[in-house]
């Protein structure tokens, strides 16, 4: 009879099977190395491809920021040819404004002006609506009835000052007028023109010294 020891062969097929102590560290250090590598590769790939991420943002961030300098720039210099022709809208207003109130201040002072009455002097500082008269009368009723006629107008403030009036024959032409109707008086006013959102124009009269015609 035949006996086969299987436990001394199953011993034997163990002790073929199993590694060296040593040679199981080297697989795991070599199993730990190759993982290692890997966690590093796929690390260092993430890290790459957040920082061209971050490069690509900071590229289209850089290229919106020139947009942007380039919007502002036009829009500043839109603000200044804005405020460029505004300035000059505002001179031509003045300018016009300029021109047509004297011409109307003349007009107005010839319709006040009475009979035997007559300016030599018109006197106005720039960009005052002060004016200042002079002229001459026969009588201080001609100089009573041009102030009124010039209140009465709208276009000059009350009340208008009357500076002085003086007795005044020292011209020939005058003296021989004096001889005939009186005195010559120089007379001296003073009188402020309204601005047009100021003025008011009267109803329409008709001058003092023309009302008994």
């Amino acid at each position: 009879m035949i006996r086969v020891n299987l436990i001394a062969e199953r011993k034997a097929a163990k002790k073929k099977i199993s590694f060296p102590l040593a040679q199981q560290v080297s697989v795991g250090c070599v199993a730990i190395l190759v993982v290692g590598g890997l966690a590093v590769g796929w690390r260092y790939w993430a890290l790459n491809h957040d920082a061209a991420r971050v490069a690509a943002d900071i590229a289209k961030a850089h290229k919106e920021t020139t947009a942007l300098k380039s919007v502002i720039t036009q829009v500043q210099q839109f603000e200044q040819q804005k405020n460029e022709l505004q300035q000059r809208v505002e001179l031509i207003e003045q300018l016009r404004k300029d021109q047509t109130g004297p011409v109307h201040m003349l007009d107005e002072i010839s319709r006040a002006l009475p009979t035997m009455l007559w300016l030599t002097q018109i006197k106005q500082a720039p960009g005052s609506p002060e004016v200042v008269i002079d002229g001459r009368s026969n009588t201080l009723t001609g100089i009573s009835d041009f102030v009124a006629n010039l209140e009465s107008s709208g276009y000059f403030k009350k009340s208008i000052e009357i500076i002085s009036t003086v007795s005044d024959t020292s011209l020939a032409a005058e003296k021989a007028a004096a001889a005939t109707t009186g005195e010559m008086i120089k007379f001296e006013i003073k009188a402020v023109f309204k601005t047009a959102s100021d003025a008011k124009p009267a109803a329409a009269s008709v001058p003092t010294a023309q009302r008994g015609n």
